[in-house]
């Protein structure tokens, strides 16, 4: 695993990968599921550059964007269930009343 190259096709798949789950999927858990593997994703590739360049404000980008991500997560899991329990629905489509 000493090959940055390989570390950054693997970060490059893993945001690919969360940014169809964002795109395709209508279930607001698994696109805010995909939204935390694209910034998984970016966490890897700002370690994998960190280390290649020898330099600590990668490593600090990745605590920073963890911390972001933490924040993100708690407070997107709160509007869900917010939302689901009021609509009993957590599909993105059959979500009317922010529209208005």
């Amino acid at each position: 695993m000493n090959d940055p190259w390989l570390m950054l096709i693997v970060s490059c798949t893993v945001f690919v990968i969360g940014l169809l789950g964002v795109v395709f999927r209508k279930n607001l858990l698994i696109v805010l599921m995909s939204v935390e593997l694209m910034l998984n994703a970016v966490n890897l590739s700002f370690a994998t550059f960190a280390r290649l360049h020898h330099s600590l404000e990668g490593q600090l980008s990745v605590l920073f964007v963890m911390t972001v991500a933490a924040a993100e997560s708690a407070v997107g899991l709160g509007l869900v269930i917010a939302l689901f329990r009021t609509l009993k629905t957590a599909d993105s489509d059959q979500i009317q009343m922010l529209r208005d």
